[in-house]
């Protein structure tokens, strides 16, 4: 691009692109820092070594998108142990755990949403709408004129986010939303594992017997992740389906995470969305895709903890 502004034709274009990217650079710290302070913010975090423990063991090798086998390089599950009784104590995990079964595993298949379910959506949202971290998002979206200044109007706009049903597979009825494919998981076709990015999910499908950990993913074998870790590369099984990767939190929040993707969200139109940012001590990118005016899919992906290159 240098080279190509030193045209005189150029200049302008050439002076365009480089506001533009300040702008952006502007726009990323910006997220950075407010991404920043709602992990400080979340005391609902549970603690490594004391309110649950993983095993990461070995690293996992290349899986084709489509296959049905990964070598298995973990003998014993992702989860030694999680303190469910503290876990249903906090109201946010309780009400999301109420979540979980509400869903049809595959794409194509309508979903039905009972007059229950809806009343279980709106209790997780009313839920995680008392604590600090949606609160600090809630003023930092209408600060930006993302979100509406009513609480009411902004828990309509999470819902039409994470819960706004839509056609995932255009063979029969509404099939997906945002919070089935992000924190529930889904399959499409029989074939592959969608979604499925939440650690909550993973360790009650693991603990049932539904997921087999196959161990973590990283570039080589220096870089193997530590028990203390809140953010994992992760490769397993579901139900017979294996996922080749997939990136998630561990210990955090569900509000947490709906506050992060859905900031992240809103502060882009594209259809898809990467931001590169540190987040205390680790270094992330976090994904989202759009499905019209509601979430399609969004992840972390680690790239360093603890300034190792994975």
């Amino acid at each position: 691009m240098n080279m190509l502004c030193e045209s005189k034709d150029v200049s302008q274009v050439c002076l365009l692109w480089t506001q533009k990217m300040a702008r952006r650079k502007v726009a990323n710290q910006e997220l950075s820092e407010v991404l920043n302070e709602l992990w400080h913010l979340d005391v609902n975090r549970l603690k490594p070594g004391t309110d649950y423990i993983i095993d990461p063991q070995g690293r996992a090798g290349y899986v084709a998108k489509g296959s049905h086998y990964a070598r298995d390089r973990a003998r014993a599950p992702l989860f030694v142990y999680v303190d469910e009784d503290k876990l249903k104590s906090i109201e946010t995990y309780a009400h999301f755990i109420n979540l979980l079964d509400n869903y049809e595993m595959s794409t194509g298949v309508s979903e039905s949403v009972t007059y229950e379910e809806l009343h279980e959506n709106r209790k997780f949202l009313d839920a995680i709408l008392e604590t600090d971290v949606m609160k600090h998002a809630h003023k930092y979206l209408v600060k930006k004129r993302r979100s509406p200044t009513d609480v009411g109007r902004f828990k309509k706009q999470l819902y039409n986010i994470w819960f706004r049903l839509y056609h995932r597979d255009r063979r029969g009825g509404k099939d997906s939303c945002g919070f089935e494919h992000v924190f529930v998981g889904e399959t499409k076709q029989g074939q592959e594992i969608t979604g499925l990015h939440n650690w909550v999910q993973f360790y009650l499908q693991e603990k049932h017997g539904h997921i087999d950990y196959k161990g973590y993913k990283a570039r080589d074998n220096k870089n193997t992740p530590d028990e203390d870790d809140h953010v994992l590369n992760l490769q397993f099984s579901w139900k017979g389906l294996v996922k080749p990767v997939g990136g998630s939190f561990v210990g955090v929040s569900p509000e947490l995470e709906v506050a992060l993707f859905t900031i992240l969200f809103l502060s882009s139109r594209h259809k898809s969305t990467t931001l590169e940012v540190k987040v205390d001590e680790y270094v992330l990118e976090l994904v989202v895709h759009r499905h019209g005016r509601s979430i399609g899919s969004s992840y972390p992906k680690l790239l360093s903890s603890n300034h190792r290159d994975l």
